[in-house]
């Protein structure tokens, strides 16, 4: 009976239902970070397009959309051009206010320490971390310029800023080099798109109490304080609804209003 309240929700969602609210595309929308996110946008009235590969599993997913009405949950799978495809075709033509790519990988430990090494873990995280990005904002390229507010934004890590991880031993190389290119690829947007009065940027949660940091420091032997998915979403969400195009460029925009060096 849930999953049929959930599609009768998102079957008569429309513009006119949310008019003059802003509309928010979120991947990886199932737990952690992209669950607040969609939490949080929901609750203050924006209509909210959240997506993740399997939502007949996104039970607390799926239970934020029976509750609200601005809530459409989707399926995509971002490392699957025809899942990319599909979903840009279900919206053409709907302005999109925000795009937040948010789905991430840590990948696994035993394929990505100086010893053990596998092309295969290497692609996958990749894949993920730093391609998905681009093919999801240039899915949905013409819904960002249509639409009033014009943001791109990445989830980064401190991780992926040469200045400050390439002095750490026995990290993650794949996620560290991903989120690398992920921010230079970010920022290559950022210049195509200015001109269209796009914002592009990276931002960054810091450490926050998610399954994946949870992975990272058991199994990289480190001790972390996190802060709690609200606190850094909060954050962050204060950060893009004050940027602007000249923005992007000067670094990694933390949840708490520092900025990391490239």
């Amino acid at each position: 009976m849930k999953t049929i309240l959930v599609c009768l929700c998102v079957s008569i969602l429309s513009p006119i239902d949310f008019a003059g609210a802003a509309t928010v595309l979120i991947t990886g929308s199932d737990r952690g970070l992209g669950l607040e996110f969609v939490k949080q946008y929901a609750a203050r009235g924006d209509f909210v397009i959240a997506t993740c590969r399997h939502p007949d599993k996104a039970t607390e997913l799926q239970a934020v959309a029976v509750e609200k009405k601005n809530v459409a949950v989707e399926a995509l799978d971002v490392s699957d051009d025809s899942s990319i495809r599909a979903l840009a075709t279900k919206y053409q033509g709907k302005p999109i206010d925000v795009l937040v790519n948010n789905a991430g990988v840590l990948g696994a430990h035993d394929d990505q320490t100086l010893g053990t090494f596998n092309r295969k873990g290497f692609v996958d995280v990749m894949d993920v971390n730093a391609f998905a990005p681009l093919a999801i904002t240039e899915a949905f390229r013409d819904n960002i310029v249509s639409s009033k507010q014009k943001k791109v934004v990445a989830l980064t890590s401190s991780l992926g800023s040469i200045s400050v991880a390439g002095g750490m031993p026995k990290g993650p190389y794949y996620y560290r080099m991903s989120k690398a290119a992920m921010n230079m690829g970010m920022q290559a947007l950022g210049a195509d798109l200015k001109s269209q009065g796009v914002s592009v940027a990276v931002v960054s949660p810091g450490v926050a109490q998610t399954a994946m940091s949870t992975a990272f420091s058991t199994d990289y032997a480190r001790k972390i304080t996190a802060n709690t998915p609200a606190q850094s979403v909060t954050g962050m969400i204060a950060i893009i609804d004050k940027l602007d195009p000249s923005q992007g460029a000067k670094g990694i925009l933390n949840f708490d209003g520092t900025t990391t060096t490239w």
